[in-house]
């Protein structure tokens, strides 16, 4: 049975700016193509978390596109994203609060 997923504040805001940038500097059609392998890949971790990887002893991570990662946390009832990050920014920076 699919668990609930659950948007932080910060990967809200992480997931419209990539929108917001992706309208500003493409069009809509890659704007669409970004929602698409988003939700198709949170479906995939609703239904199965523990397919992608472990990168600390609760935190997962979804490979979206070369550019953008998803973390996540997989708990009892639900599955909580934590991020969209940008793999060309320093990862030290990324922070899960």
């Amino acid at each position: 049975m699919p668990k609930q997923i659950i948007w932080s504040p910060l990967s809200q805001k992480d997931f419209v700016l990539i929108l917001d940038y992706l309208q500003n500097y493409w069009d809509n059609k890659v704007v669409q193509v970004f929602i698409e392998i988003t939700e198709r890949s949170i479906e995939q971790i609703s239904n199965n978390p523990k397919q992608f990887p472990l990168i600390n002893k609760n935190v997962r991570k979804c490979v979206l596109t070369k550019h953008n990662t998803l973390y996540y946390r997989d708990s009892k009832e639900s599955i909580d994203i934590l991020r969209i990050f940008d793999n060309r920014q320093d990862p030290q920076k990324m922070e899960f609060n």
